[in-house]
C-alpha cells in the first residue's frame, strides 16, 4: 500500500522536496539497501549537524525508490518546523525514549526536551529527564520500520496518523529504516547510533542505594549486614551526601574522612562503589574545581556572554560547557585524584541539566554554548537535551585515562539517542507505588527499543513511603531488569530487603538468587546487545511480530529471546502461542508463589544456569546446569558467552562463545537406558574465541510436560541423560 502525505499539506510537501537552490540543502537519498534519509528544502546543514545520535555520516548510495513506504512531509507552522508522517493502517507504534504510560504508543504525546521532573508529576509525565528521536512502526504482517528524527532542538511527537513532529529549531532531516521485522529495525538502529560497550560484569549484580548513606561507617554497615544475610549483592552506591558543602570531587571529613579506606573495606567484602558526580561546580573561589574551570574559561554563557549561574544543591553554580574539546579534556582530567581514591563506577546525576531557579529548572533557551571542533557555537536551545550526553563521554573519557585497562560503569539519569555509547541509565525519581511498578515495565520496554539496553528504574521507588508487600513484589520483579538497583530518596521508608521484617528480606533474597543463577544467560544478553543493538528486555511481540494479541501486552516481557518473565501480579496476560515451560531456577519455599515471576523457557531453548553466589567476584562458569524446553522435534539451541568479566581482553579474541545443541534420541542406542526410556543428548561446541578455560561440568535439567528431569554432572563436549517419556 503506497502512502501519500494527507491531502491539505500535499502541495506543500512537493514544493520542499522540490526545491534545489537553497544554499547547503542536501537531497534525498538512500544509505544502504534499507534506509533512506530525508531533507527539507530549506535544510541547512550548520544549523543540525554533525548529527550527535549517529556514529557516521550517511552517505548516498542510490536515490529514494518511487515506492518507498514510509515518507515524511515538511512543512512550517507558527514559525516552527513539523514534519508529518503517514503510516499504514493498523501499524503498531513504540519506542520514542524514556516515557511514562503505556507501551503502545499510539495516540500519545511526547514532549522532548530533558527535565528534572521528580514524581512524573510536570507536563503530566509526558517531559522526562531523557529524548530519543526514534519511532519504531510495527504493521500487521510484522513488517516494520523506524523513523530517526537527527536533530538535538526541543521537539514533540504527536503519534497520530500521521504522526506529526514539532520542532522549535530549524529544519531538520528524517532517516527511516525499513525492514521485514521489528528485530531488524533494531539492529539497524545499533548500527546508525552505536551500541552499548560491554560493561563490566559486576556492573550486571544487584546493587543498593539511598539518598544517602552516610556517615562512611553507616554504608560500611549497610554492606557488612547484606553479607551477614546472604543477600547477594554486588554494588553500594554513594550519594551527594559524601561531598563538603555539595561540591563536587570533595569529600566531607567529619562524614567521610576516608573515603579510600572505606572503597578498600567495601572491596574486601566483593563490593564496587559508584559515587556521584553532578556538572554543577559551586562558584566559590578557592575552591579547585571552580578556579580551574575558571582559569580554562569552561563555563557556559548567558546571552550576554558572562558566565551562567543557576542555583543547584551547593547553591549558585557553573556549568561545564561541554560542547567545547578543552571543557570535555578539562572535566575528564578531573577523574584522575578522584577515582585512584578506589572508586569503581560514576554516578553523573542532575545533567538534563537540572537548574533549581531557572526556566522549566534548567538554562535559559538563550544561553551560550561555544562549541568547537565540529560542533559549532549556538544556544541552549539546541544542546540542551545532549548535555548530559557530552557529559557522561567526558567522564567515560577521563575514567578510560586513569584505568585504559578496565571497562569503565558510569550511570547517568539525562541522556539522548546514541547515548547508549556512554552510559547505562535508570528512568530517574520515580514514586513508591503500584502504578508506578506497573508502569516500570513499558518504561523500561521503550527505553529497549530506543537503544538504550542497560537500563531500569529504581526498585521499591524513591519518591514517597513503600510498604513491605510493594517491596517484595518491586524486588522480585526488579531481579529482572537489565539494570537492577534498590534506590530511594531522602526521608522516605527505608528500603533495604530487611527494612520490612523476615517475610520480604526471605522474599528478597530468594528474588536476587534467582538474577544471579541466570547471570550466565544475562551475561551471554549483554554481549549480544553490545554486538547488536538487540535488546535485553523485550516486548512479548518480539516473540511473533504476526501475532496482534502481543503488541499491547506490557505486564509480561522477555528477557532475551529464549525466556519470559510474568509477574505473579499480571493477570490473564497474552502470552506467546507455543509451549513455554514453566522453570523453577530457585524455589526455595511455596510461599514465595505469590511473589516470584514466572519464569517460562520457550520451546526449543537451551538456558544456561549457575550456582547461588553472594557477588559476582565469585562468578564461574566452571559447573552450568542446562535447562532443556525442546521443541516439537525434539532439538534445543543456545548459548554461553565467557571473557574475564573487566578488561578489554575480549577485543583480541580472549573470550569463548559455546554453542549447545539438544536432540532426543531413542533409547536403543544408550547403553544404560531401559527400554522404556529417552535419551537426550547435548552437544557442547566452542563457536568463537580463543580463551582457554577448565574443563567445564554439566548437569541437564529437562523440562518436559510429564515434569522436571535432571541427569548427573558430567564433563566433556556432549553429555546425556534418559527419561521416562510417555
Amino acid at each position: 500500500m503506497k502512502l501519500k502525505c494527507p491531502f491539505a499539506l500535499t502541495v506543500v510537501c512537493f514544493l520542499l522536496f522540490s526545491a534545489s537552490s537553497v544554499p547547503g540543502q542536501s537531497k534525498n537519498h538512500m544509505f544502504g539497501k534499507d534506509i533512506a534519509v530525508f531533507y527539507p528544502a530549506e535544510f541547512d546543514s550548520t544549523r543540525t549537524l554533525p548529527s550527535l545520535a549517529l556514529i557516521e555520516e550517511p552517505a548516498p548510495t542510490g536515490p529514494v525508490p518511487s515506492d518507498w513506504p514510509v515518507k515524511p512531509c515538511f512543512y512550517q507552522e507558527k514559525g516552527n518546523q513539523l514534519a508529518s508522517i503517514a503510516f499504514q493502517e493498523g501499524t503498531d507504534l513504540y519506542g520514542t525514549g524514556e516515557v511514562t504510560g503505556p507501551l503502545r504508543r499510539n495516540g500519545q504525546e511526547v514532549e522532548l526536551w530533558n527535565t528534572d521532573n521528580y514524581g512524573y508529576e510536570k507536563a503530566g509525565g509526558k517531559r522526562l529527564y531523557q529524548s530519543h528521536p526514534w519511532i519504531l512502526g510495527v504493521r500487521e504482517d510484522g513488517s516494520s520500520f523506524g523513523i530517526l528524527v537527527d536533530h538535538t532542538w526541543r521537539q514533540k511527537f504527536q503519534l497520530n496518523n500521521p504522526i506529526r513532529i514539532i520542532s522549535k529549531g530549524p529544519p531538520f532531516r528524517i532517516i527511516i529504516v525499513e525492514k521485514d521485522n521489528p528485530q531488524e529495525v533494531m539492529k539497524s538502529l545499533g548500527d546508525l547510533t552505536g551500541t552499548m560497550p560491554l560493561p563490566p560484569l559486576w556492573a550486571l549484580g544487584y546493587q543498593q542505594s539511598r539518598h544517602s548513606y552516610f556517615p562512611q561507617s553507616h554504608a560500611r554497615g549497610v554492606a557488612d549486614t547484606l553479607r551477614q544475610k546472604d543477600i547477594p549483592c554486588d554494588v553500594l552506591w554513594l550519594d551527594i551526601e559524601y561531598m563538603d558543602d555539595y561540591k563536587i570531587f570533595t569529600f566531607d571529613e567529619k562524614r567521610f574522612p576516608d573515603p579510600e579506606g572505606l572503597n578498600e573495606d567495601l572491596h574486601k567484602l566483593d563490593f564496587k562503589a559508584v559515587w556521584m558526580i553532578d556538572p554543577g561546580v559551586k562558584k566559590e573561589k578557592g575552591y579547585h574545581v571552580y578556579d580551574s574551570g575558571d582559569a580554562g574559561n569552561h563555563w557556559v554563557l548567558d546571552k550576554k556572554g558572562k558566565e551562567f549561574n543557576g542555583k543547584v544543591w551547593p547553591g549558585q553554580c557553573a556549568f561545564p560547557d561541554y560542547t567545547r574539546p578543552k571543557t570535555r579534556e578539562w572535566w575528564a582530567g578531573l577523574y584522575d585524584g578522584f577515582m585512584q581514591r578506589g572508586i569503581d563506577g560514576i554516578w553523573n546525576d542532575m545533567n538534563e541539566p537540572s537548574v533549581f531557579d531557572g526556566p522549566e529548572s534548567t538554562m535559559p533557551d538563550d544561553n551560550i554554548h561555544r562549541g568547537g571542533g565540529a560542533l559549532p557555537r549556538d544556544s541552549h536551545l539546541r544542546y540542551h537535551n545532549v548535555y548530559g550526553m557530552l557529559m557522561v563521554k567526558a567522564s567515560r573519557e577521563g575514567m578510560l585515562e586513569v584505568r585504559p585497562d578496565e571497562r569503565p560503569f558510569i550511570l547517568s539519569r539525562a541522556n539522548f539517542l546514541g547515548g547508549q555509547r556512554y552510559a547505562a541509565t535508570w528512568t530517574g525519581d520515580n514514586k513508591s507505588t503500584w502504578a508506578h511498578l506497573e508502569m516500570s515495565i513499558p518504561m523500561s520496554l521503550n527505553l529497549s527499543l530506543s537503544g538504550q539496553p542497560f537500563n531500569g528504574p529504581d526498585i521499591g521507588g524513591f519518591v514517597g513511603d513503600a510498604d513491605g508487600e510493594l517491596l517484595a513484589h518491586w524486588t522480585a520483579l526488579g531481579a529482572f531488569y537489565p539494570f537492577s538497583r534498590n534506590h530511594t530518596g531522602m526521608g522516605s521508608a527505608r528500603q533495604e530487603p530487611w527494612s520490612f521484617g523476615k517475610k520480604v528480606e526471605n522474599i528478597a533474597r530468594n528474588a536476587i538468587e534467582r538474577r544471579y543463577k541466570l547471570m550466565p544467560y544475562l551475561y551471554t544478553l549483554f554481549r549480544e546487545a553490545s554486538q547488536t543493538g538487540m535488546p535485553i528486555m523485550r516486548p512479548l511481540f518480539f516473540a511473533d511480530p504476526d501475532d496482534p494479541r502481543l503488541r499491547d501486552e506490557q505486564e509480561a516481557f522477555l528477557l532475551g529471546g529464549n525466556m519470559m518473565v510474568v509477574p505473579r501480579w499480571s493477570e490473564d496476560p497474552d502470552l506467546p502461542e507455543g509451549k513455554w515451560r514453566n522453570v523453577p531456577v530457585i524455589e526455595k519455599d511455596s510461599t514465595f508463589d505469590q511473589y516470584q515471576p514466572r519464569l517460562k523457557v520457550k520451546p526449543g531453548s537451551v538456558i544456561p544456569v549457575g550456582p547461588v553466589i553472594q557477588s559476582t567476584e565469585d562468578y564461574s562458569t566452571d559447573s552450568l546446569t542446562l535447562v532443556v524446553s525442546l521443541n516439537d522435534k525434539g532439538q534445543a539451541t543456545g548459548t554461553l558467552y565467557d571473557d574475564a568479566g573487566n578488561n578489554f581482553n575480549y577485543k583480541k579474541g580472549e573470550y569463548l562463545l559455546s554453542w549447545f545443541h539438544a536432540q532426543k534420541t531413542t533409547a536403543k542406542k544408550a547403553r544404560q537406558a531401559s527400554a522404556k526410556d529417552t535419551v537426550l543428548k547435548v552437544e557442547i561446541r566452542h563457536k568463537a574465541g580463543k580463551w582457554a578455560l577448565p574443563e567445564k561440568t554439566y548437569r541437564i535439567e529437562l523440562l518436559t510436560d510429564q515434569g522436571t528431569f535432571y541427569s548427573k554432572w558430567q564433563t566433556g563436549d556432549q553429555i546425556t541423560m534418559a527419561w521416562p517419556f510417555n
